[in-house]
């Protein structure tokens, strides 16, 4: 059936608002023109107006739910120093409404059938209280004058595993395509460089978990100050990670080195890693795609780290416009360092009570296995925040097309750099009943954002010495 026999259908339909055709409309204009890539200049006008510089809708939404974006978080809350984990800038704010298996038929429209599902297979715990959307998202403002930049000259590269003509923040502010959305997701924004400690725990269906901790480092060549295109394409790097389990005893000192690179089809990802062991570095291309991630017990695949990360090249992806939907945001409460790691981890799922929802319109991009490809997961539906285009949810089905997998990122805005970010991300496996929580931090130092990283520190050399300490 055609786009345009859809749309007629549609139509006939009494039940169907004007508002709804609109979506529609906007829906099949973006599905339908998968080739577009570069806007015009009167489009990009846009950015900063109408649309936010990130993309978004810069006016509320019909009945005021979803407010006006004003600017985000400009200035953090007085009591706030670097360092610190970031308060709650708005710990006045109360619940409005609890969503319970009880009444979850009454907001199906505003979930994803993977957070319906969390309410058919926990209906006795699970539960998710919602509060007034609060649009926090914000980033600097050089960022903000690339982004305008980037979206009158960027474009994917051959097969879409890749990027050329953008250098710092989001590449296609207004997306075309499902691919050019993914890949906001993949370089948007996080500052220059960071080291971040803390870490993830599986626990069982009984609630008992081993704590696995990490030291991570992240230097991002593409968001530098002073990137541009042509450097980009010299040096094709778009991001160095590297690292280190630092406990428990067994695991300590086993350690990760990726370079993750802007033109895919030139040089694919490269990656190494240490195994204390062996006491040496050796290659690791296994390290992308569903192959499981670092001490995951089986509950996430690499691909899955960071929500989405690496290249889209096994999936067809389709942009399905726009929804509202009820998210994981501001969730300052399970970010802070007043609660401790067994006050968030219970039997099967994290405490319900930590967590913060808000409604925030998002970009629905469904991701579909290629017939000529393998992956454990047949489909993956992102639900991308569309004022930092942070996937927010992700729907994962397996291959027999049922619900295997849900993941939330709960995001919050760092207020020294700014950027919006997530604190924790969690994915609950249906199937097993059992969830991974990575970005575990409340116990440990909080992220330097200011730290200065070189590039020698994330050779081979360099990681079989950091294994070693």
């Amino acid at each position: 059936m055609n786009n345009i026999s859809i749309k007629n259908n549609l139509m006939k339909s009494k039940s169907i608002t004007k508002k709804t055709l609109l979506s529609l409309a906007v829906s099949l204009v973006l599905v339908g023109n998968p080739a577009l890539a570069k806007i015009s200049p009167e489009q990009a006008a846009k950015l900063g107006k109408e649309l936010t510089p990130m993309g978004a809708v810069k006016a509320a939404n019909a009945d005021g739910s979803i407010p006006e974006w004003t600017g985000g978080i400009t200035t953090p809350p007085a009591s706030y120093k670097k360092g610190d984990h970031h308060p709650d800038p708005y710990p006045n704010d109360k619940i409005e409404y609890t969503i319970t298996a009880s009444n979850v038929d009454k907001y199906k429209e505003f979930l994803t059938p993977g957070q319906i599902k969390m309410f058919a297979t926990y209906p006795d715990t699970f539960k998710m209280n919602v509060y007034k959307t609060r649009r926090s998202a914000s980033f600097p403002e050089y960022v903000y004058k690339a982004i305008k930049e980037n979206a009158t000259r960027a474009e994917l590269v051959e097969g879409g595993n890749g990027l050329k003509g953008a250098a710092i923040g989001i590449p296609f502010p207004i997306p075309a395509n499902g691919l050019e959305a993914i890949w906001n997701h993949i370089v948007r924004y996080r500052g220059e460089a960071v080291v971040r400690q803390g870490g993830q725990a599986a626990p069982t269906k009984s609630g008992d978990y081993t704590f696995i901790g990490f030291d991570d480092r992240l230097l991002l060549p593409y968001d530098a100050k002073d990137a541009t295109p042509e450097k980009l394409a010299e040096t094709n790097i778009l991001f160095k990670f590297k690292q280190k389990v630092t406990e428990p005893a067994r695991l300590a000192g086993t350690a990760l080195l990726v370079h993750e690179t802007m033109d895919q089809i030139k040089t694919p990802r490269q990656a190494w890693t240490y195994n204390t062991g062996q006491r040496r570095v050796r290659r690791a291309p296994n390290v992308a795609y569903d192959a499981p991630g670092t001490a995951s017990d089986g509950l996430r695949t690499t691909d899955d780290f960071d929500m989405f990360n690496g290249a889209p090249n096994r999936y067809t992806w389709t942009l399905k416009g726009k929804r509202e939907l009820l998210i994981p945001y501001n969730d300052y409460r399970l970010h802070s360092d007043k609660v401790k790691y067994k006050d968030i981890l219970q039997p099967g799922h994290i405490n319900p009570d930590l967590v913060r929802y808000e409604k925030h319109r998002v970009w629905v991009v469904e991701a579909n296995l290629k017939p000529d490809t393998r992956h454990t997961y047949k489909k993956r539906v992102f639900f991308i925040d569309e004022d930092s285009w942070q996937i927010a949810i992700t729907d994962i089905y397996d291959n027999r097309d049922e619900l295997y997998r849900v993941g939330m990122a709960h995001g919050l805005n760092y207020y020294e750099v700014p950027t919006q970010w997530s604190t924790l991300e969690v994915f609950h496996d249906l199937q097993s009943r059992r969830y991974i929580a990575l970005g575990l931090d409340n116990e440990a130092n909080m992220y330097d954002f200011s730290v200065q990283l070189k590039d020698k520190e994330f050779t081979p050399s360099a990681l079989r010495r950091e294994g070693r300490r």
